[in-house]
């Protein structure tokens, strides 16, 4: 149980609550969760003592960003050995259960490689002892890459836009809430908060469900950065009056060409920026290049449910258990949704991919990859199509 204390509150940054811990009560081990469709109202622990309630939270949000699916698969993985289910099905369910997540499927694959090497030499103990080793590599090494690309980030910041005083635009929620660590484009705005460069931070609401107004926006508030928020429409007046020094983003999913699928949102940010030559910066961890993805077009958009378009049905307005179709409706009964997760912003917009590894400008395939394979955590990535050390 050290380890695991150690590994989750050296993360925890301003949060009051980890988005995420391992725990061994007497009963059995469990996966605790922070509950991010509660936030900011209510700080809710959901507590999965199982694959199918882990699978559900991450269908549901309640557990989300890129780098924490990656942690909270592995552990699921974990967990179903630890407990003595079918850890096969256990895999096949968690990879399936958000598709354009890379880091998602790239933890389950560790913790069950992980499982089946050691299960063919001592059997389910060792199986699940390695397995939740694993995982526990898988949240040390977010830690350590969260901190890394903050401080490359920040150098970066400093090249493009000497002389401080940055006003940043950010989208969706990048921060403590997606990773074992401070983040990723948010640990970057940390970073130039901590340092006294940062102006103000730009909170784009990020519709339909408002990651960026209840999560960024909680996560700036705690660490005491000057920000403000704004509806996504409203990203082109800044930038029309000048009031955007750069734009800096997480991503889900980047293909081998350098396109960047992020949450929707994202791309009209992207033309804004080239087009008023205001930088379009991503930060994201190496885990969530995946080099088997050639391009943009071949990454597979997740679609949700048009509910959360045409109703307005937040958790913490309804109060526990609120499923779709029993929210408030904003559009007519019966109206068609168009509700894409994600949208693909191409390489030719993004002005830099900063990873753990070092920063990626101008984007390139061959730039991506030669990243990726100096990663020293790329040994254990082969499932991701990382190249081995």
């Amino acid at each position: 149980m050290g380890d695991q204390d150690e590994v989750s509150e050296r993360g925890a940054g301003a949060l009051t609550i980890p988005s995420l811990r391992w725990e061994e009560p007497p009963e059995g081990p469990v996966l605790v969760l922070l509950d991010q469709t509660r936030l900011p109202a209510e700080e809710v622990e959901l507590v999965c003592t199982d694959v199918p309630a882990l699978v559900q939270a991450i269908r549901t949000l309640a557990v989300r960003g890129a780098p924490l699916l990656g942690i909270a698969g592995a552990y699921g993985v974990a967990l179903a050995a630890a407990r003595g289910f079918d850890v096969e099905e256990a895999v096949e369910a968690l990879a399936q259960a958000r598709p354009t997540a890379v880091n998602l499927g790239y933890g389950v694959r560790r913790a069950a490689d992980a499982y089946r090497a050691a299960f063919a030499e001592g059997g389910a103990p060792a199986g699940a002892a390695a397995a939740l080793a694993e995982a526990r590599a898988v949240h040390a090494e977010d830690i350590e890459a969260s901190t890394r690309m903050a401080q490359h980030g920040l150098a970066l910041l400093g090249e493009l836009l000497p002389g401080g005083g940055h006003r940043i635009l950010t989208h969706c929620n990048t921060g403590a809430l997606v990773s074992g660590g401070e983040g990723t484009a948010l640990a970057v705005a940390l970073a130039a908060h901590r340092s006294g460069e940062l102006r103000r931070l730009w909170v784009d609401e990020t519709r339909p469900l408002l990651q960026g107004a209840r999560l960024t926006a909680y996560e700036a508030a705690r660490a005491g950065m000057a920000y403000t928020v704004l509806s996504d429409g409203a990203a082109g007046s800044l930038f029309a009056g000048g009031e955007v020094d750069a734009v800096l983003i997480g991503a889900d999913r980047i293909a081998a060409d350098g396109s960047v699928a992020n949450k929707i949102g994202s791309y009209p940010l992207a033309v804004l920026a080239r087009y008023h030559h205001v930088p379009f910066v991503v930060v994201a961890p190496t885990s969530t290049v995946d080099l088997e993805t050639e391009e943009g077009a071949d990454i597979e958009v997740e679609q949700r449910p048009g509910q959360e378009v045409t109703e307005f049905s937040l958790p913490f307005v309804q109060g526990p258990g609120a499923e779709a179709g029993t929210g408030i409706l904003v559009a007519p009964l019966g109206a068609q949704a168009y509700n894409p997760a994600f949208d693909v912003t191409p390489p030719e917009l993004v002005t830099a991919i900063v990873t753990e590894a070092g920063v990626v400008s101008p984007v390139t395939r061959d730039g991506l990859a030669e990243v990726c394979s100096t990663s020293r955590w790329s040994k254990s990535r082969s499932g991701n199509g990382m190249m081995a050390e």
